[in-house]
């Protein structure tokens, strides 16, 4: 069964400053983004969609589409906020307008299991094959990589997470906890999201009337998002929705903050000196 993996690579970092999803980091000039579609390829995945802003195409072709050309199936989808119900009047809204929003951008391009990633993450080659064969094996099913807290904390500030609350092996809640760092009290152990997610494209009707209400009830016309975590968190008490949450071992590497990049280039080089990514 063919999978598609959706890369969310609309946002700029503002805390980061600038695009880091175009930010060299490997021995080579590579970019997270780089790793994580070697780790798909690698993980099965027939496709990539990459859901981005109209304005960086170009540059975002250059950097990083041209590596990959030839290799997998590549689709360019683009979140824009004129790609609203005709009720509600975006002409003042400058940042996109969430997560589920761009999700629902690349609706078009979504006729298969896929998995969702951050463009800005390293999620580890494990979870790629854990989503990857989720999806392949219940091609009717939602399930989220998990990761433990400890692995997602950043050195050079605090981070928000979607802590968990997992039951049987299922996603029971996601509550969006700020300001979180080594110091902070949480169960170090605690399960988080990393908005890495597989799910089935028939979730996307109700993303959309999700995304309608909250248009509707919207109160910072300038600021509010919609998120794919919160639209999950609400079908899960409402509709009874199932999400699998399948365990990552991994070691999550992000780059939140600019400081963060000396680490992820230390990280990355140490898994490409042992030769897990030969060839990109």
């Amino acid at each position: 069964m063919e999978t598609s993996l959706l890369i969310l690579a609309a946002g700029m970092g503002s805390r980061f400053g600038g695009l880091k999803q175009i930010a060299p980091i490997g021995p080579n000039g590579e970019t997270i983004l780089d790793f994580s579609i070697y780790d798909a390829i690698e993980a099965g995945f027939n496709e990539i969609v990459f859901i981005i802003k109209k304005e960086i195409e170009e540059d975002f072709k250059e950097v990083i589409g041209k590596r990959w050309e030839g290799k997998i199936k590549i689709t360019y989808t683009f979140q824009s906020n004129d790609k609203v119900p005709s009720f509600f009047d975006s002409s003042k809204r400058q940042k996109p307008l969430g997560t589920a929003h761009a999700v629902l951008c690349a609706k078009d391009a979504l006729d298969k299991p896929f998995a969702v990633i951050n463009a800005d993450d390293f999620y580890g080659k494990n979870s790629f094959k854990l989503v990857h064969d989720f999806l392949v094996n219940n091609e009717n099913d939602n399930c989220l990589i998990g990761f433990k807290l400890l692995n997602t904390l950043s050195d050079n500030g605090s981070v928000s997470r979607g802590v968990c609350e997992v039951e049987n092996g299922n996603l029971k809640s996601v509550t969006e906890c700020t300001a979180i760092t080594k110091d902070s009290d949480y169960d170090m152990n605690s399960t988080v999201s990393m908005n890495m997610w597989g799910l089935n494209p028939s979730l996307l009707e109700d993303m959309e009337k999700y995304f309608h209400d909250f248009l509707s009830n919207i109160k910072n016309v300038e600021k509010d998002e919609c998120y794919l975590p919160l639209f999950i968190d609400t079908q899960i008490k409402e509709k009874d929705l199932k999400v699998k949450v399948l365990q990552s071992d991994e070691k999550w590497y992000g780059m939140t903050y600019k400081e963060d990049i000396d680490g992820v280039k230390e990280a990355i080089k140490l898994l490409v000196d042992k030769g897990y990514y030969d060839g990109i």
